[in-house]
């Protein structure tokens, strides 16, 4: 599977969130999810987002995505603000399961947005079974979801995001309710869609060694009412494996440094504004 010709070009701005806020209103009293969220992903690129529990990682993506209106700030994808589900968007969300139809066959599943896209047949079925074979379900196309074990299932979600051909994708925690093993094949699924396809991936999870392994960066978010607490680069190799890569001691440097931060997260610890971290 080829990248599409119309991608915007590596390292241009794809999505800026600027002084992101959203406080829940309601008649008991206001709660305070996202105080000040800033910060930019350029095209291409790969980054992950983790926290502590409750620290409105969700409330998050669902802002970046269009689907949940902000209290304040701004959100733009390729220049343009979001104020709704964008076109160049797509989404993997935790709970496959429900967003798969049981009705509907793999095939069918797949091919749902492209019918909202008003493609042409012929274009639909490339572009599913172009999908389908990237995720290794090309043998299953007439299946229905409910016949399929939990990584399958997770398999055709990321399959019909891939097949929309977004210009970003952007995952929350998709791995959560899959088994080690299942999970380490779908994270290297991920690295070999994101190298093949060039889309640019916001990824969101609540495992540390995950994120380091996925991304180029991670964006730790600090406890609720949440601001950015650090943007770590990852400095390690383009190809990964996840024997060689977690053994690398610069990943275990990256991990004891993001689970202090995440620590940091748990007390309180809020600073005056993001930083950077350098190899």
């Amino acid at each position: 599977m080829s990248a599409p010709v119309h991608r915007p070009t590596p390292g241009s701005e794809m999505l800026r969130v600027d002084g992101l806020q959203k406080t829940y209103r309601a008649p008991g009293g206001d709660t305070e999810a996202i105080r000040d969220v800033t910060f930019e992903v350029r095209a291409g690129e790969l980054v992950c987002i983790v926290g502590p529990s409750g620290a409105g990682k969700t409330t998050l993506l669902r802002c970046i995505s269009g689907l949940l209106a902000p209290t304040g700030g701004r959100v733009s994808l390729e220049g343009t603000p979001v104020s709704g589900p964008p076109r160049g968007m797509a989404v993997v969300f935790q709970e496959y399961a429900r967003s798969l139809f049981p009705w509907l066959t793999v095939q069918q599943n797949v091919e749902l947005p492209l019918r909202e896209k008003r493609l042409r047949r012929s274009e639909r079925e490339r572009l599913v079974g172009q999908a389908l074979e990237a995720v290794g379900l090309a043998d299953v196309p007439s299946s229905y979801p409910w016949q399929l074990s939990g990584g399958m299932q997770q398999r055709v979600a990321i399959a019909r995001a891939v097949a929309y051909e977004p210009h970003i994708l952007l995952m929350d925690e998709p791995f959560a309710a899959v088994d080690a093993q299942t999970r380490a094949d779908l994270e290297d699924l991920v690295r070999e869609l994101w190298e093949r396809l060039g889309v640019t991936v916001l990824f969101v999870t609540h495992d540390i060694d995950e994120a380091i392994y996925l991304g180029q960066r991670v964006l730790v978010l600090s406890g609720r009412p949440t601001v950015v607490l650090e943007d770590v680069a990852v400095d390690l190799p383009a190809e990964r494996d996840q024997v060689t890569t977690r053994n690398d001691p610069e990943f275990g440097r990256l991990r004891s440094r993001v689970y202090e931060l995440v620590q940091q997260a748990k007390k309180g610890h809020r600073p005056a504004t993001a930083s950077r971290l350098t190899a």
